[in-house]
């Protein structure tokens, strides 16, 4: 007996969601994303204006498995995502402000346990490659008892990300491990030129008057004057000697080659960070303005789409937070991969599941 499921739908929940980048990749992949979950009310806006999903405002660890059990009760098949914010690597905060845990592993070991609690179909989880040298890694996988798994440490440039972005990446799944995995692209990387070589020229200080978010940072005159000697690629070690930081003469400072670069516009860029939009935060020189990269460079950077909205029309447009929750998503591009490989993995093996289990309990009518 076959079951006719050509297209199963995969019902999905992103926690730690964010300003939705995991979700939008998800839904680019053709899964449908039912809610995501995030702690930060500044991520509202942005999800639920690009997204066809609903922002729940909540610490997940006050989350219950009845909860998320809810958003699955028609899925043929369940997915639960998510990064969860490591403390060692980076902050999780409520209203812009760090709230201390107990545990540094928390929200991992929070993850793993709504694993285990709600038996999800497929998981997936996206973190900092630090992870797999700690034992809440261990702890995690232990969780996935009953599914098969993979994970890899990934370049995210390789999946098509114009930046160097490791990343640890997970998939877990009750259907089998055949597919089960990302690859990477065999096409050449998309660089800096591809990404945001069209965005039209703006100044140091200035706002393009079609798009708020093609703002970049101020710069004050020693720093003008130290972009303007700086190559593409290069490092402050161009600058004549009179415009290099005290730092950087000290022989620890010869160690950060790469602050107060410029990108190369055909190389991929460097990851981008919270602080991508200050140009003294790293190589977040524009490859030949005169100036940081604009937050709306930084998104894009980040492959979320040109117009792709982070405040609503009203509000300001704050470098600080919008650098925060920028810097801190899921690119795109990664988290369509990933829906991309889950899709594909499921079209292949749920049928194989759902005859099995059709014989499994037609066996047990019979006796």
């Amino acid at each position: 007996m076959t079951v006719e499921t050509s297209n199963p739908v995969i019902n999905a929940v992103d926690l730690f969601c964010g300003v939705g980048g995991l979700t939008r990749g998800l839904a680019n992949a053709g899964v449908n994303v039912h809610a995501g979950y995030d702690i930060d009310p500044a991520c509202r806006f942005p999800y639920e204006a690009n997204n066809d999903s609903k922002f729940v405002e909540m610490d997940v660890n006050d989350l219950t498995a009845a909860e998320l059990r809810r958003h699955f009760n028609t899925s043929d098949v369940s997915l639960l995502a998510g990064c969860a914010p490591c403390q060692p690597f980076s902050s999780y905060a409520r209203a812009g402000r760090s709230r201390k845990r107990p545990n540094d592993w928390q929200l991992v070991e929070t993850f793993g346990q709504l694993v285990k609690d709600v038996q999800p179909d497929l998981v997936t989880m996206e973190n900092v490659p630090q992870l797999v040298d700690h034992s809440v890694f261990t702890t995690f996988l232990e969780s996935l008892e009953g599914y098969d798994t993979w994970w890899a440490v990934m370049d995210t440039a390789s999946l098509g990300v114009p930046q160097t972005r490791k990343r640890l990446v997970l998939l877990a799944s009750k259907f089998g491990v055949d597919g089960l995995e990302l690859v990477s692209q065999k096409v050449a990387p998309v660089t800096v030129r591809d990404a945001i070589g069209s965005l039209p020229p703006i100044a140091a200080g200035e706002t393009h008057p079609h798009d708020r978010l093609h703002t970049a940072s101020r710069l004050g005159p020693k720093n003008l004057e130290r972009i303007q000697h700086s190559k593409p690629g290069g490092t402050w070690r161009d600058w004549p000697e009179e415009l290099q930081a005290e730092c950087h003469r000290k022989s620890s400072g010869a160690t950060y080659p790469s602050v107060y670069g410029r990108m190369a516009w055909d190389e991929v860029g460097p990851t981008m960070t919270t602080q991508c939009y200050g140009y003294g935060n790293g190589r977040f020189g524009h490859p030949e303005q005169d100036r940081a990269i604009s937050l709306r460079e930084a998104a894009i950077l980040q492959t979320f789409p040109p117009k792709y909205q982070f405040v609503p029309p009203d509000s300001p447009v704050r470098f600080n937070s919008l650098g925060r929750l920028i810097g801190n998503a899921v690119p795109v591009r990664l988290g369509e991969a990933i829906g991309n490989a889950l899709t594909a993995h499921v079209k292949s093996n749920y049928s194989r599941r759902i005859d099995s289990e059709v014989s499994v309990n037609a066996v047990a009518s019979v006796g």
